[in-house]
């Protein structure tokens, strides 16, 4: 029983905090329909800005939003390269992609580890500090689990602005933009940066709690972003009652669950990111048979009506 219990909470923990990066993949990929690939630099990114921070002694709380603001420049390099140069999405996400692995070496001081153990974090200041001692074990837990519930509410919040409008609409009709006098570019550029700004603040919550930072971190994290995004929105979007980051935080729980359990049956480490193609691979070949069956059975012309 406490080791289902130390799994459950191991799953929901790092699912909190994965999803603090779907939130903002599904900003990119399902509202502005931009397969972003910088994700796996901006990933890293926070975490080496986290622990570079903190050794210098840095408020634990304000890396937070230092990281958020590095993932976010990041995110508008992308937005700049995709809109200004006229480059491809998907070359655009990997020319920043690549270029961040060498700005994390250098935040990083060179090394591909970071370490900052037994140093403050957002787990033993502030917030973090005021969790009650009888919950101890779990504050980690706790504290990842309000701040995935703080983005939730400020994104959703954001969205339901006018210029969260316009990033909506950008996705869905460019030219609409166009006719109410809007760069479409600009607000692109804008959910380019807060996507990564996401990404990168996951990135720095995963680095405190495990109190080092990888510049290797981000290998695959765009992966499991949009196997996230996907997995939520095709189990939940069904039900109409559930807004899009909701989803997004219940597939990354989903999704980390489904490696978990993967493990615990004694699939090797080493074919976890086999797995993790799989599970991907799996939740897009369901999406589209829910599409087509949606539109065989004629409930895509109902819903419309």
């Amino acid at each position: 029983m406490g080791i289902a219990l130390s799994l459950t909470e191991n799953v929901l923990r790092e699912g909190f905090v994965y999803a603090l990066m779907a939130i903002g993949v599904f900003i990119t990929y399902k509202i502005l329909d931009f397969p972003d690939l910088s994700v796996d630099g901006t990933f890293p990114l926070g975490g080496v800005i986290a622990a570079a921070l903190i050794n210098a002694g840095a408020d634990p709380w304000l890396t937070l939003l230092i990281a958020f603001a590095g993932g976010a420049a990041a995110g508008a390099v992308t937005g700049l390269l995709h809109v200004r140069l006229r480059i491809t999405n998907l070359l655009s996400g990997i020319l920043v992609m690549t270029a961040l692995w060498s700005v994390n070496l250098i935040v990083a001081g060179g090394k591909a580890v970071v370490q900052f153990f037994n140093r403050p974090t957002i787990f033993s200041t502030g917030f973090g500090a005021l969790v009650s001692a009888s919950f101890y074990a779990q504050r980690k837990l706790i504290v990842a689990f309000v701040l995935v519930m703080a983005l939730k509410l400020i994104v959703d919040l954001f969205l339901t602005t006018r210029h969260g409008l316009l990033l909506r609409a950008c996705g869905n009709n460019a030219q609409f933009v166009v006719n109410l006098g809007k760069d479409p570019g600009t607000v692109k550029i804008v959910g380019l940066m807060i996507g990564n700004g996401c990404a990168a603040l996951a990135g720095c919550v995963l680095a405190q709690i495990s109190e080092n930072a990888d510049v290797n971190a981000g290998k695959g994290m765009v992966v499991m972003a949009l196997a996230a995004v996907i997995i939520g929105t095709s189990l939940f979007e069904r039900f109409g009652k559930f807004k899009g980051t909701t989803m997004a935080i219940f597939g990354a729980i989903l999704y980390k669950a489904a490696l978990q359990i993967a493990l615990s049956l004694g699939l090797p480490p080493n074919y976890l990111k086999l797995l993790m193609a799989a599970v991907l691979t799996l939740a897009l070949v369901s999406k589209e048979f829910g599409a087509n069956e949606r539109y065989v059975t004629g409930k895509e012309v109902t819903d419309e009506a």
